[in-house]
């Protein structure tokens, strides 16, 4: 059987449109299609693989917890399941850890915790939730209706009820929308697919403020931020800023499929037994992936790279924007960055992700006018900058037509 981008049209559901490329093999952040032309990987398959393709201790843990134990559902618990839940605990202000598989049931799960706790301590009128425009929160009926882009959400019937949105940075709207039935807030602490938009200091400093005044839960997405991704361990680190929850997956697991809501005792233990579950969570072989990542990620001498790669990644996208006048600005933090299009190519932003897979670059875009760079946290200096070269390449491909 040809296994090729055709038999994809075959046999998968059509919500997806993805490359030409099948991509077949990784080492490091460098990737071999089926021809085995090479790609620099600056996507990191969307900021999961934080440590980029088949690190030694990701793999050694897998094959290690491959011949012990793989699946048990949450009637028992398991050691790997503990140990990371422990390092979790333990590197942030969270007491209590809940495993789901991905960052949308992590969401899920803190959306119907943030609702409870409301419900058992103030009443049933108390279940506003306030999100923003462009954020992204998963692809659950209940997150997507959260996360601010009507077009992921409109045409599947009535949606959850007592959502309201407001623009990101605009805290006097913020202010005007929160009120004493609001149960929760839910951000980003930097906005990923909605254009790599960093808050302010005085916007994340207000809705934390606002959040207390009215009794309402904070919280922080870190599904594309957490796990060093911004140069601390997670985005709020770096902030001033403490959530009352927070949700972690993509970089967690390195690859592996793994998320985690984390919170407070206080306001855990509303999520009593039969509440909420998942036959996959804290899944042993997830968990022990997971847990090699985190205590790989989780040194200084790594986050510390981070920011300095940042700072590489800036001075060549600045080179070339020089040559070519094609970006208006560079906005994100640490390895969550995205090169903003001017006017002139303004929506064309595809088009850049194009000619840089031509040129043998992988990147991503956040919406039509953000190419987007989310690449492993490690990765060599020397990959950066020849996955530069290939960008330059791009981005004249593009200009010149």
């Amino acid at each position: 059987m040809a296994v090729n981008r055709a038999l994809f049209d075959d046999v998968m559901v059509p919500n997806y449109a993805p490359s030409s490329v099948i991509p077949v093999k990784g080492e490091g952040s460098r990737v071999w299609d089926q021809e085995n032309n090479e790609f620099i990987d600056f996507a990191g398959g969307i900021a999961v693989n934080c440590l980029g393709h088949c690190h030694p201790a990701l793999v050694n843990a897998l094959k290690e917890q491959a011949d012990k134990l793989w699946h048990l559902s949450n009637v028992w618990t398991n050691e790997p399941a503990l140990r990371l839940a422990d390092k979790l605990v333990s590197s942030t202000f969270a007491d209590k850890v809940y495993f789901a598989n991905s960052g949308a049931e992590s969401n899920e799960a803190a959306l119907k915790l943030a609702r409870r706790f409301a419900l058992d301590k103030f009443g049933a009128e108390k279940s506003k939730i306030i999100a923003f425009n462009k954020g992204f929160h998963g692809r659950t009926f209940f997150t997507v209706t959260v996360g601010g882009q009507a077009a992921y959400s409109d045409g599947f019937g009535p949606k959850p009820g007592d959502i309201v949105h407001c623009d990101y940075n605009d805290l006097e709207s913020f202010a005007a929308l929160i009120d004493d039935n609001t149960c929760a807030v839910m951000l980003e602490p930097l906005q990923g697919e909605g254009g790599i938009i960093s808050p302010t200091p005085e916007f994340i400093q207000g809705v934390r403020e606002l959040c207390d005044k009215h009794n309402a839960l904070l919280i922080f997405d870190e599904v594309q931020t957490g796990v060093g991704r911004t140069g601390t361990l997670y985005a709020y680190q770096g902030l001033g800023v403490t959530p009352d929850i927070l949700t972690t997956a993509k970089a967690l697991g390195g690859g592996f499929p793994i998320g985690a809501m984390i919170t407070t005792t206080e306001i855990a233990k509303h999520l009593v037994i039969g509440t909420h579950g998942s036959t996959y969570g804290g899944n042993p072989l997830a968990c022990a992936v997971a847990e090699a990542a985190f205590d790989t990620v989780n040194q200084t001498d790594v986050l510390e790279g981070v920011t300095a790669k940042e700072a590489l990644f800036r001075e060549g996208l600045e080179a070339i924007n020089a040559k070519y006048d094609v970006f208006s600005e560079v906005r994100g933090k640490g390895l969550l960055l995205g090169a903003v299009l001017n006017e002139k190519y303004k929506g064309r932003a595809r088009d850049f992700l194009n000619a840089s897979s031509a040129n043998g670059l992988m990147a991503l875009v956040a919406g039509a006018d953000v190419v987007r760079f989310t690449p492993s946290l490690v990765i060599p200096n020397e990959d950066i900058a020849e996955g530069l070269a290939r960008f330059e390449k791009a981005v004249a491909a593009v200009v010149n037509g």
